[in-house]
């Protein structure tokens, strides 16, 4: 069976400019086929079921030629694979989408085109350059920058007088290693030296920058600034309005890279908020939380009932005792402990065997999730932490045990959580008394593999500004990935005290979050941002 292919536009690097289709398609395929130039958070979307071949192709660097190139997909497509050559900016625009298509033609292999948000147009718009402007001009004019002779380094194959007759905006793609030859034709094609140009790297990602200038000293000007690649070239009017149109660096986060680890199998609402902000964030999966399959002693507290259940409680958290009742609080620590959990109850019960339960959960996270589930918790702690949720839901069970007409009952706490916990909310739940704890581990956490995104070496080369962390398992899973990576150098923010613990013990700069919660969290983060501008 014949596959197919998809020819898919990644965009400049922004997440945001990556098009929903382009995700649906990336999200469903087999095999991978990716450029250089694809940004960190769109290769982190690629499926881990998905096979991944990088052919990226920098100066003087090929990991494959163009032939090769069109022979692998070929090859991957008779395999009967869903294959996506995902590619910098728009696959038509100077990206060789049409030569990587007749192959494909040649075989009758079918194929779909998903057209990117082009850098041509997207990076002067992150620099407030409009490529059109009534006041300014009426036409653009993109052209590629490669030469296309090595043997004649004195031309592009660009007819600078029919550029120069239009009076139109320039916009010079790949062309940062040509840039004294392009000055210099359309200089010797009659443009004025006065007429705006500028130089902008990097654009749509933290490490933006822009140089502006006039097409006579805009060589002078980027190399004073030391601009690399990826950068392109805008040469007209609407330069002018970069000044007073630029909106990117406004940002609170604007030019600030952000690592941010979570659990694999969780979205992240914190990528968002930080890119709502002007960061770039890299996402990490740095640990994943596996289901404890089969888990005897959880289904033996459902079917035995509590008491049963808590006699051959291997932990031994509580002294057994054999009194008639059921649950009367559940206790989450994590939102992956309430989705693990639920999921494995509702695989066999409806929720409303839950009735007269009530829940006590760490913090919001844990809340919103269970709140996903139609249950409202009954409890959160004023400071989202284990110590402090055993000592204050102690103190709740307390009074209401006292004021129980009869002859109080021992009050039955069941804690389903990651097989490695804290003991601190065991141990203050103790201190009230007369309190049943059954603690039962219901996923295990293991650490991810680093991924294709170069993590280690964008830290090393301190592109990364700082590295959020939302629990301490993820400080140690991020351990783990970067092995004797030296992290010394990582300003590291995080949500909680023991989160900050982890972190220091690696040798993190460390910073805390006042509160326990994604809102505090995000504001520590734009505060040492608004710290370091200064």
């Amino acid at each position: 069976m014949t596959g197919k292919v998809w020819l898919v536009g990644a965009g400049p690097g922004d997440l945001g400019l990556f098009t929903i289709k382009g995700l649906e398609v990336l999200q469903n395929a087999e095999v991978v086929v990716y450029d250089a130039l694809i940004g960190d958070a769109v290769l982190t979307l690629i499926s881990d079921r998905a096979e991944k071949i990088n052919v990226g192709k920098r100066a003087g660097n090929h990991r494959m030629t163009q032939e090769q190139i069109n022979r692998t997909l070929l090859e991957q497509a008779l395999a009967g694979k869903r294959v996506v050559r995902l590619k910098g900016g728009d696959p038509f625009l100077f990206g060789r989408g049409g030569e990587e298509l007749e192959l494909l033609v040649e075989n009758n292999i079918p194929y779909e085109i998903v057209p990117g948000v082009s850098s041509a147009f997207a990076v002067p718009a992150y620099n407030g350059i409009p490529v059109t402007h009534r006041d300014f001009t009426s036409s653009v004019h993109i052209i590629t920058g490669h030469r296309r002779s090595s043997a004649d380094a004195d031309s592009v194959g660009i007819d600078y007088e029919a550029l120069v007759r239009t009076g139109g905006t320039l916009i010079f793609l790949m062309g940062l290693s040509t840039l004294p030859v392009i000055m210099r034709g359309l200089l010797n094609a009659g443009i004025s030296p006065e007429i705006p140009a500028a130089v902008l790297e990097r654009g749509t990602t933290a490490g933006q920058r822009r140089v502006l200038a006039t097409v006579s000293t805009l060589e002078e000007e980027t190399e004073r600034a030391r601009i690399k690649a990826p950068a392109i070239i805008v040469v007209g009017e609407v330069c002018r309005l970069a000044e007073s149109f630029s909106w990117v660096e406004k940002l609170p986060l604007a030019g600030r890279k952000v690592l941010l680890t979570r659990p694999k199998e969780l979205i992240s609402g914190m990528a968002g908020r930080l890119r709502k902000m002007g960061a770039e964030v890299l996402e990490m999966p740095a640990i994943e939380t596996v289901p404890i399959e089969p888990n005897p002693l959880l289904e033996d507290c459902f079917t035995d009932g509590f008491d049963d259940c808590i006699k051959k409680d291997p932990v031994g958290s509580c002294d057994p005792r054999k009194t008639p009742g059921k649950i009367d609080w559940m206790v989450f620590t994590s939102p992956s402990g309430v989705r693990i959990f639920m999921d494995w109850f509702l695989s066999d019960y409806d929720i409303r065997a839950l009735a007269g339960i009530r829940f006590a959960v760490i913090g919001e996270g844990s809340a919103k999730k269970l709140r996903q589930y139609g249950i409202r918790p009954d409890f959160l702690p004023t400071v989202y932490d284990g110590e402090t949720l055993g000592r204050e839901l102690a103190q709740k069970i307390r009074p209401e045990r006292e004021n129980s007409s009869g002859i109080p009952a021992a009050v039955r706490v069941l804690i389903p959580r990651a097989a490695i916990g804290s003991r601190e909310l065991v141990e203050e739940l103790k201190k009230a008394g007369d309190i049943d704890i059954l603690d039962i581990p219901t996923y295990t956490t293991e650490y991810v593999t680093e991924g294709i995104v170069d993590a280690r070496g964008q830290i090393e080369n301190g592109e990364i500004h700082y590295a959020v962390f939302t629990s301490a398992s993820t400080v140690r899973g991020f351990s783990a990935v970067m092995k004797d990576a030296d992290l010394s150098g990582i300003k590291a923010i995080c949500i909680g005290r023991q989160t900050r613990a982890a972190a220091e013990t690696l040798g993190m700069e460390t910073r805390m979050a006042e509160k326990a919660t994604l809102d505090a969290l995000l504001d520590a983060v734009v505060q040492c941002a608004a710290e370091d501008r200064k």
